[in-house]
């Protein structure tokens, strides 16, 4: 008779399996965040030695968004030879138009244009804006960015470099949460720092180049009008990914970047956290089902402890340090991307950042619906678009 109930059995051994998987991502996630570190030490080239071409960088706005004026600040100021500034929104009454307004008075030496035009062409209202925006540049070389983006001086070199390569569809680049002291803010910005990029930098690791962040994307004119414009975005949620995958779909590559620019993460309610996570959670869900559903091996913290429940065991508790010990360095390896971040502040933060990632995942799992600033859209209805 054996010591022990068979489904006792199955149990711990569904537990050091469970066990074993958080920690494998765990390790591989850290892996490939010093893999990332080193390629970028070396393949980041003198952009002085790069041919530079005139470009047009298209700033969709909505909004007095907080830290607004910081950030496209940030824009009017790049060690760049010969670039414009156009900045889109759709209401004439938008706060935003004061700041871009401000931002003309002090760089009069800039080009920079204001489009406002309540031209709407879908049901995604920023690819709307950047369609009206697209007549008024005057370049080839295109790059777009969120409203709520910081960048240093050198971005913009850095950025284009890679387009001198005509086998280049587009460039994008990761970013890092900028928090305040809010507890919300706070687990916003581990959202962004602790879990999507360290997944993106594994997934980048393995050779999957299918992604594209509104962070940044440039691309030069002729691949746009390829893909069909502009407008063959217009009713997708993910407009930033598509934008990407239309051109691999060329075959024109993918560049990951190795500038990592800055983005505001204002929410000081623990609500909105969770409603403009679930967003972005379903839209990934809507983009790849099969790589969604099994990530919740990314959320360590939940995973060894119920690792431990089912299997309270030697080989399971040393397992579990193991992951917890890959965890802990994946925090700290995030210092180096934002060192203005106390180090230690926030690591007590992570378990309860698993915990509630592994509840959005699953109420991602459950329903489709969004609220994209005041609009209700379904991931599912608005995921692919139609291929010509």
């Amino acid at each position: 008779m054996p010591p022990y109930p068979a489904d006792s059995s199955l149990l711990s051994w569904s537990g050091i399996a469970l066990a074993l998987c958080a920690t494998a991502y765990a390790c591989l996630s850290l892996w490939a965040w010093f893999r990332c570190a080193r390629m970028n030490k070396h393949r980041r080239a003198d952009v002085n030695d790069q041919a530079s071409r005139p470009v047009s960088l298209l700033k969709p706005l909505h909004g007095a968004e907080p830290r607004l004026y910081e950030n496209l600040h940030s824009f009017c100021d790049q060690r760049y030879a010969d670039y414009e500034l156009l900045f889109g929104v759709h209401d004439p009454e938008d706060p935003a138009i004061a700041v871009v307004q401000r931002l003309q008075r002090e760089f009069p030496q800039r080009p920079m244009a204001l489009v406002i035009d309540p031209t709407v062409h879908g049901a995604n209202r920023k690819v709307s804006n950047l369609i009206n925006l697209l007549p008024h540049a005057r370049h080839d070389w295109l790059v777009l960015a969120d409203s709520d983006i910081s960048v240093t001086p050198d971005y913009l070199a850095r950025i284009t470099a890679p387009l001198n390569d005509p086998r280049t569809g587009i460039v994008t680049c990761l970013y890092h949460g900028m928090a305040g002291g809010a507890l919300s803010a706070r687990m916003g910005k581990l959202f962004i720092d602790d879990w999507f990029a360290p997944s993106v930098r594994l997934s980048h690791a393995f050779g999957s180049t299918r992604f594209a962040f509104g962070s940044t994307i440039a691309l030069r004119r002729d691949a746009l009008e390829a893909i069909g414009g502009f407008e063959a975005l217009k009713d997708t949620l993910a407009d930033d990914f598509w934008l990407g995958e239309r051109t691999r779909r060329l075959g024109l590559h993918t560049v990951l970047s190795d500038v990592v620019v800055g983005t505001d993460v204002t929410e000081t309610r623990l609500a909105s956290l969770w409603v403009h996570e679930l967003r972005w959670l379903r839209t990934i869900r809507a983009i790849s089902p099969a790589g969604f559903f099994f990530s919740f091996i990314c959320f360590t913290w939940p995973l060894l402890v119920l690792a431990l429940l089912l299997s309270p065991s030697v080989p399971c508790l040393i397992v579990a340090l193991l992951g917890v010990a890959a965890r802990i360095a994946r925090y700290a390896a995030g210092w180096q991307v934002n060192a203005r971040s106390s180090r230690w502040r926030d690591i007590w933060l992570t378990p309860f950042r698993d915990g509630l990632l592994l509840l959005e995942w699953a109420g991602a799992l459950i329903r489709w619906q969004v609220d994209w600033r005041g609009q209700v859209l379904h991931a599912r209805d608005h995921a692919p678009p139609r291929y010509p």
